[in-house]
């Protein structure tokens, strides 16, 4: 189960959904060091931070799903955006500097490849920046937020994860240490225990936010992909069904 594109976005037009884009913004730059002339792609449903990190890049891409849909980005000037499947994304080997994956893995066919996907598009020594569902938080117990839905993880099987697609795991840390309550009073008093939550109880947080480095030491194996769904539009037109006297 996963929300599409229109739910997605009217979570994060919400004020839980600003609060969690405020906190998930926090965790990210206990993590994120500056690259120059960084190519970033967000890769999933990332629209609410690539904003916050567009203007130090030298360019910014925003690849939405098609199993999600899409939305324009950015909201001003030409569109950045496009609709791919995670296993194929539309770009060279060693195309861009940094992804940051955010409600993307959870819903993955195929952790793996989608993973060595991000490997191939990435240039030598690039990072990948993960946001994925923490398995032990209280935010995957809860399908009103995007966060709920799809495969939640633990610290050990993310870090796995990573290994297996030839990445060398990085520093980790958390977000959404504040319960998922709907209630806008209840709200305000639950984001001030972010940062007490932080302090006391990390690991119920509802997010897990690890980067990742490109390694090329070691070569990737070939496998067959799997076979893959194949997505039909919703507004293609169809054809008038023919009747017989």
């Amino acid at each position: 189960m996963h929300m599409d594109i229109v739910e997605i976005r009217g979570f994060y037009h919400s004020l839980l959904g600003e609060l969690a884009t405020r906190s998930i913004a926090m965790g990210l730059a206990r993590i994120w060091q500056p690259m120059p002339n960084e190519r970033l792609l967000g890769l999933g449903y990332a629209r609410p931070w690539l904003d916050r990190f567009e203007p130090d890049t030298e360019r910014t891409l925003s690849f939405m799903l098609a199993a999600q849909g899409a939305v324009k980005w950015p909201r001003n000037g030409p569109s950045r955006s496009a609709l791919v499947f995670d296993e194929e994304l539309p770009l060279p080997d060693s195309a861009v500097d940094r992804i940051l994956m955010v409600h993307a893995l959870e819903h993955a066919e195929n952790p793996r490849e989608t993973l060595m996907e991000a490997w191939r598009v990435l240039a030598p020594n690039g990072r990948l920046v993960l946001v994925v569902p923490n398995r032990r938080g209280l935010w995957a117990r809860f399908e009103h937020t995007p966060f709920g839905t799809g495969r939640p993880f633990s610290k050990g099987q993310i870090t796995r994860q990573l290994r297996d697609a030839n990445f060398t795991p990085g520093p980790m840390t958390e977000a959404l240490a504040f319960p998922p309550v709907r209630s806008g009073s209840l709200l305000r008093v639950a984001y001030r225990s972010e940062r007490l939550g932080m302090r006391l109880w990390p690991g119920f947080a509802g997010v897990l936010i690890i980067e990742a480095q490109k390694r090329l030491f070691q070569g990737l194996p070939v496998a067959e992909r799997q076979s893959r769904r194949v997505f039909v539009p919703v507004l293609a037109p169809q054809g008038a069904a023919r009747t017989r006297d």
